[in-house]
């Protein structure tokens, strides 16, 4: 856990690549095209926990369709700055056998959480499966799939705010940095 002087430091020499103005265009963006899709379907929405909780909370609201809403928690950062092995937390309790499935996540960097989602989900019986992602990555390595929705791209750098943190801190940020390289 960072100090409160710390977390300061790292805010302070961070970079602003995303405004909190462009993060907020960007969910009414994701939200239109999510709608446009999803209408008429009343899929169940998955929240990636805990990056992608800042995300879903602003984009459910948006959403001019009928619901369910469950969440899982996976993880490979452990509030460390690279990933690791993935780590089941908490998988959904409702079933999701011949269900429309919208995952949202904060970010999708090498891919490798989101394609063992899928996996797991559909392994579930679930009819359909499909992916918003705030954020992703831009790398020169393949991924193993790409989302449905993407809200913004990003350079190839560790960043926080709008739900993604840094060494747990700074989840709370409206707006989108990249620390120092």
């Amino acid at each position: 856990m960072l100090s409160n002087q710390q977390a300061e430091q790292i805010l302070n020499d961070a970079d602003l690549l995303y405004s909190a103005d462009v993060v907020t265009e960007t969910v009414q963006r994701m939200a239109n095209e999510i709608t446009e899709v999803l209408s008429g379907q009343c899929p169940l929405v998955l929240c990636v926990m805990s990056g992608a909780v800042v995300f879903s909370g602003q984009l459910l609201p948006l959403f001019r369709f009928p619901l369910d809403f469950d969440y899982l928690h996976v993880t490979r950062y452990n509030g460390k700055t690279r990933g690791g092995m993935i780590q089941w937390q908490t998988f959904p309790r409702n079933s999701l056998q011949g269900r429309t499935v919208l995952v949202l996540d904060d970010i999708l960097d090498e891919g490798i959480t989101l394609a063992a989602i899928q996996e797991k989900v559909m392994a579930c019986g679930a009819g359909k499966f499909y992916s918003a992602v705030f954020a992703e990555k831009n790398l020169v390595k393949p991924k193993p799939l790409r989302a449905d929705f993407v809200g913004l791209t990003i350079p190839d750098r560790y960043v926080f705010g709008f739900g993604m943190d840094i060494y747990g801190a700074w989840r709370n940020l409206p707006a989108i940095y990249a620390m120092k390289d």
